[in-house]
């Protein structure tokens, strides 16, 4: 059982896709933090011996990773909101920061369809 920064990684999948576990690495990195670690990359998490895994741990210190860079996320958005840029303003609004449309879709942003009531058609 692989623990890297309070992270379980999952056994039964290959050292480089188990990593992509950890927030921040994703398939390039992990490739690179293995191959770095003098790890081969289709090695199963479970076959890992624990000197490799020290090796993992040391080379995945060197990046932000976990709660560092979530705090550094988290912080980014906030400094944008209080500056009022416009992502800032779209962060408070709720709606979609990157340039989507809205008059259509954008409900991850948005949250669930509001009701909006019809007038009556008037008959002749």
């Amino acid at each position: 059982m692989a623990r890297i920064k309070n992270i379980e990684l999952p056994n039964e999948k290959h050292t480089c896709i188990g990593l992509t576990a950890i927030y921040g690495i994703g398939r390039p990195l992990a490739k690179t933090i293995c191959l770095d670690a003098k790890v081969d990359p289709s090695k199963k998490v479970k076959d890992l011996t624990d000197d490799e895994i020290t090796a993992l741990r040391k080379e995945v210190d060197k990046y932000v990773v976990e709660g560092d860079l979530r705090r550094d996320v988290q912080m980014n958005i906030k400094n944008k909101m209080e500056i009022n840029c416009y992502e800032g303003v779209r962060h408070k609004k709720g709606l979609p920061v990157r340039g989507q449309r809205t008059s259509r879709n954008a409900r991850t942003r948005k949250g669930k369809g509001k009701v909006v009531a019809n007038k009556k058609k008037v008959g002749k």
